[in-house]
Parts: structure tokens; sequence; C-alpha cells
């Protein structure tokens, strides 16, 4: 098997998410909440996410070990505002600070602003470095961008880069995809999450079944990537997740160990010893609640001691980690034999198990 085991990172303390819902334009893929129309609301929103903080620090909200602003495209905002909001997080003097940028926003200026801001972690929303493929994507950068971007983030100070990409949109060929995978490995980041292409209900590629990916052709490119990227130094340590040693993403590391977070923003959502909760879908519901000073909190639920144990394991077998030996029984791991291997005291999911992994989070006890 591909990757490394070993004894999982400790959860941080307390992880702080950051939503910020605006995009210059939708993907065709994506579902997330996020809007293409609203850019006149973002100072407004940035001063509400920052009078959300500061209401949380005064009840004591404590130092954060990692910070995670996604979206959206929270390179799409004025940088200044983002910096306000950032330094309104109180964080451990070594706290991983991770902001998600489109290529084509990455200039001098934002990521010398971002990096003032405490910001040691940026995520590249490079899906992909073949242009037919990022215009099949609905995707508005062009390849040149990305490296331009790594470029001015390195003179910046900012060296620990992720890149995501994403395989198995419609016309994209093996070939294309050993094509981003390389550009992608030769721009020497510290970390690359490459993700399956999935159809979400109620986007544009949901409604167009022509585009939709193959499985076939999906597990076709998760084996090459997963080859190409061992090869080139990277350990896969989650499902879609390699990283050079010691890149590891302490964030989603924090989601996938049961840590506790917060978020801050619309449809953030928060984990406190079992109890999730999460806020207002819309940035004008949570402008308007932040502003009339109620919480922006949409709905919860509380795990049981039983609920949360299974979940742990479901979350961690996706991982290098893994699970206990005992987590399925004699005749489920004989029903599961190749999709996962004995590591240890632990059972660890095989390449091929990766592919298949609900198949074996449903076997779990």
């Amino acid at each position: 098997m591909t990757g490394s085991t070993g004894p999982q990172p400790p959860a941080p303390a307390l992880g702080v998410y950051v939503h910020i819902p605006f995009c210059a334009s939708r993907c065709d893929y994506c579902a997330f909440a996020t809007w293409a129309d609203r850019a006149h609301l973002a100072d407004a929103y940035l001063e509400a996410l920052v009078r959300d903080i500061e209401g949380a620090v005064a009840r004591g909200l404590p130092a954060a070990s990692t910070v995670f602003v996604g979206g959206g495209t929270p390179s799409h905002v004025p940088p200044d505002g983002l910096a306000r909001v950032l330094r309104a997080i109180p964080r451990t003097d070594d706290a991983e600070v991770t902001v998600e940028c489109n290529p084509e926003d990455v200039t001098p200026s934002l990521v010398e602003v971002l990096g003032t801001a405490g910001v040691n972690r940026l995520s590249l929303g490079v899906q992909s470095m073949v242009p037919h493929v990022l215009c099949a994507l609905g995707r508005s950068h062009d390849p040149a961008s990305v490296a331009t971007a790594v470029a001015a983030a390195r003179a910046a100070g900012i060296t620990n880069l992720n890149l995501d990409l994403i395989y198995g949109a419609a016309g994209e060929s093996l070939g294309d995809w050993r094509a981003t995978l390389d550009a992608a490995i030769d721009l020497g980041p510290a970390h690359v999450s490459a993700y399956a292409l999935t159809v979400e209900a109620g986007t544009a590629l949901a409604a167009d079944p022509r585009r939709h990916p193959d499985d076939d052709d999906q597990a076709d490119k998760y084996a090459l990537a997963t080859e190409r990227l061992a090869a080139a130094g990277f350990d896969w340590y989650e499902i879609s997740n390699w990283a050079r040693p010691g890149h590891r993403c302490r964030h989603n590391l924090l989601y996938w160990s049961q840590g506790d977070y917060l978020g801050f923003g619309c449809a953030a959502h928060s984990h406190r010893q079992g109890r999730r909760w999460w806020n207002v879908r819309t940035p004008e519901r949570y402008i308007q609640a932040i502003r009339s000073g109620t919480s922006p909190e949409a709905g919860a639920e509380q795990l049981d001691a039983d609920g949360r144990r299974l979940e742990a394991l479901q979350l961690s077998i996706r991982t290098a980690y893994g699970v206990p030996v005992d987590a399925l029984d004699d005749d489920d791991a004989l029903a599961l034999d190749g999709l996962v291997v004995r590591r240890a005291d632990r059972l660890v999911l095989t390449e091929q198990g990766r592919l298949l992994a609900n198949e074996v989070a449903v076997r779990l006890r």
C-alpha cells in the first residue's frame, strides 16, 4: 500500500473556521453556500465577522491552534478587511493559519497583507493545469496564473502551499490528468489535495448528465495520483490528501479526529464535545443577526456516546491512522479482504479500499 501510517497527531485544542461566501462566478459543480451577485455586502459582512469574533473573545474564546478561512473565495474580498477579521482571532504562537485563494486573485500586495495578518499557509484552487479542463469545470483562471500565484506567495514568505486539484471533468483524458499532476508537482507545493468531481444536487453539473463523471475513469485517475505523488515524495494521509513530511493540514486533522472548532460566518459549522451547530445560510441573515445582537445559530444536534464513537471510527478510517482491529468483526474483515490491511493493531484502507471507503465505513462497529 502506498502511504504511511503512524500515530495520529493530537487534535489541536481548538480550531476556528471563517466562511467567506462571495465569488466572482459560480463553478458548475459547486453546492457550497456561495454567491456571485452579493459582493456589495462584503464590507458589511467582514464587519459582522469582526463583531461576532470579538463577542466570542469577550465570552472567553481561547487561543486557536488552527484557523482556516474558506468559502466561497476569501481572496475575492478586500484584503485589509479580511486582515481585520484574522487579527480579531486569538491564536497560539504556532497556529496554522490558512486562507483559500483563487490563483488569479493572488498578487504581491494581497499576500503581503495576509502575511502581516499572520497567514502562513495558502490553499490555491487550481483544479486543473489544462485549459480545456478548466473550461469544462467553469473555472476562469489559466495555468500560468498558478505559477504566478505560487511565486508571489513565496516572495512574501508564505511557503506552506496547498494545491487543490479535481479530476473527472468532462473531456479530461488520463493524459490531461497526468499533465495536471506533473505540473502541480513541479511547482513544489508542501501539500496536494486531489478530489474526485462529484455531482451535487441543484448544481449546473447535476442538470447536465452528459458531463457527469465516470467511476472507472475516476478510479484510474486516483491510482495515477497515488503513484505520481508518492514518487514525488508526498505521503498519503487521508483519502484525498497528500503531504510532504511535516506538512499535513492540522486544521483538517482536527475535523477527522473529532476535535473542537468554532465556525464564524453564514453557513459555518461548529463542534464542541459532541454538540454540532450551524449558522444561518445567507450573508444577509448573518449580518442582520450580528447587528441586532442575536445568535446566528440556525440549528444544532447532540450526538450520544454511541453515535459519537461510531462517527469517530467513520472519520478515522479515512486516514492513514485507520481504526482499531476490533472495529470490524471477523466476518466483515474477511468480506473486506483487499480493502483494508492490518498495520500493528490498526486496520488501514488499501488503495482499492480508499476508492470504496463507504463500503468499509458502513461495517464499522
